[in-house]
């Protein structure tokens, strides 16, 4: 499975930014897919996660903000992102793994990535 994330950029506190991960399978129905964060010097963290296009997952530092969905058609998986804040900054990675119960926050579970994809969020 490939991943190709890209979407990010320079957006203002407050401001929104819509992140796409194109994946070269389908993944509706059999792959969890999800996206993470690591900004400068932290480790890399959860923001959300899809259980094979049914369920999610929030962190609760993007709860009412950040929203993940999927396009089944396109095997494109997007994260929607409202009043973002300077904390917001890091690199995004698009993630994917065989649909697999339980810890969808864990970056050890997930076997594929994308290549990550900067978002700044500055004045």
């Amino acid at each position: 499975v490939q991943l190709q994330a890209s979407g990010g950029g320079l957006v203002q506190p407050g401001g929104s930014l819509t992140l796409s991960c194109t994946a070269s399978v389908r993944t509706v129905g059999i792959y969890d897919t999800a996206w993470f964060r690591q900004a400068p010097g932290k480790e890399r963290e959860a923001v959300t996660a899809d259980r094979s296009g049914g369920t999610t997952f929030y962190a609760d530092s993007v709860k009412g903000r950040f929203t993940i969905s999927r396009d089944k058609v396109k095997n494109t998986m997007y994260l929607q992102m409202n009043n973002l804040k300077p904390e917001d900054t890091a690199v995004y990675y698009c993630a994917a793994r065989r649909r697999t119960a339980g810890y969808f926050f864990d970056v050890s579970k997930y076997y594929y990535w994308g290549q990550g994809t900067e978002v700044t969020v500055s004045s």
